[in-house]
């Protein structure tokens, strides 16, 4: 086991915190957790239930960051004086852990560098997935039942709050499509890169004679909308049906006409809710879920229009974004990066950070080279 050069790793870790701190901002963070505070403890404050949950979520999320910054500030001053101790008593013992310590700082940097890199227009909202199968039948299909939970598992790991808006249930196995609404500071920054077509490669454990097969999901990622969001919609653009919400193999959910499906006509974009006990829950999901798509096409075709001004600029984000092969081999590998790794099981059961962290890394990158 190679030597740890300490004064170098030490150097190392101040310059990254320093670099984190700068890009932060901590006293104007300070002055956000002053004022949030006293917006907290206002006697008033739950007289208005959704704005109180805003203030006390984002209160939370910042004292947090502040204090993660403090207390990695803390560690690398207790790691410096142990080093320091342990080089005058000649203790080997306490030099290994210090090592450890170390490695354990770096990846706490690096977790927060991650979200420095996420300074887009709505990267610090919540975010809304859809995730639809595509080519590939009922193994598509099922893929998609298995990108849900991936995904859900991820998020669990993290303490996120998610919340299933609707699911369309296949016939034979799996999911036609899944949309679900994920609450933490900067999930939709973190979770946007997940956004494309995901491809599985495996033995069809549907096909009787054991043939590979490969199928394919879409995932969308969109912000949600806030109310200060400027989207107008007007109601006769709307095309609203209601019908009655169901379950795997039809399998009646309710027996009122509850199910919520509102189309947009000048754009065609669908949104369907069945997951809430109402007609009036429903209806208030979608049309939050409708707003936040149209509000990321709003985004979509002012960058474009952007790009166009500018020239032609190569495509950084191609439909295929990952692949899941499960046979002859295991491998997951991200097309983007060029991340992969072996252990597919893991992946599957929400061990995401290593794709999403590349991930940020190589977008925040293309758009520096752009």
């Amino acid at each position: 086991m190679a030597e740890t050069d300490f004064p170098t790793e030490l150097r190392s870790l101040r310059s990254t915190l320093t670099r984190i701190t700068d890009v932060t901002d901590v006293d104007k963070l300070r002055d956000e957790v002053a004022e949030l505070s006293e917006r907290a403890a206002a006697p008033d404050l739950w007289d208005d239930q959704a704005n109180a949950q805003k203030i006390t979520s984002q209160l939370s999320h910042k004292q947090s960051e502040l204090e993660r910054l403090t207390k990695l500030a803390g560690r690398i001053d207790d790691v410096e004086l142990m080093v320091e101790m342990a080089h005058e008593e000649g203790d080997q013992e306490v030099l290994s852990d210090a090592a450890q310590e170390i490695e354990s700082i770096r990846k706490a940097l690096a977790s927060l560098e991650i979200v420095t890199l996420l300074a887009g227009e709505y990267d610090e909202r919540d975010a809304v997935v859809t995730i639809r199968s595509g080519a590939g039948g009922v193994d598509a299909a099922d893929f998609a039942e298995m990108l849900l939970r991936m995904y859900t598992r991820w998020a669990e790991r993290r303490d996120w709050t998610v919340k299933v808006l609707d699911t369309s249930y296949a016939e034979e196995a799996g999911l036609k499509s899944a949309t679900f609404e994920i609450k933490a500071p900067y999930a939709f920054g973190t979770l946007s890169v997940e956004a494309g077509t995901h491809r599985l490669v495996r033995i069809s454990p549907f096909d009787n004679q054991g043939r590979r097969q490969t199928s394919f999901a879409a995932v969308e990622v969109i912000p949600l909308i806030e109310g200060t969001d400027s989207i107008d919609i007007d109601e006769n653009d709307l095309k609203i049906d209601v019908y009655r919400s169901s379950g795997p193999g039809g399998q009646s959910v309710n027996t009122t006409d509850s199910a919520v499906r509102i189309t947009h006509l000048p754009t065609g974009t669908v949104v369907s809710m069945q997951n809430e006990k109402s007609q009036i829950q429903n209806r208030a999901a979608a049309m939050r879920v409708l707003e936040s798509r149209l509000l990321l096409l709003k985004q979509q075709e002012e960058a474009a229009e952007k790009k166009e001004m500018a020239g032609d600029i190569k495509a950084s984000w191609g439909d295929q974004i990952r692949s899941y092969v499960l046979h002859p081999y295991q491998m997951v590998k991200d097309l983007r990066t060029e991340h992969e790794v072996g252990n597919t099981s893991a992946v599957l059961d929400g061990d995401l950070d290593g794709f999403i962290d590349a991930g940020i890394r190589w977008r925040a990158q293309s758009l520096l080279e752009n």
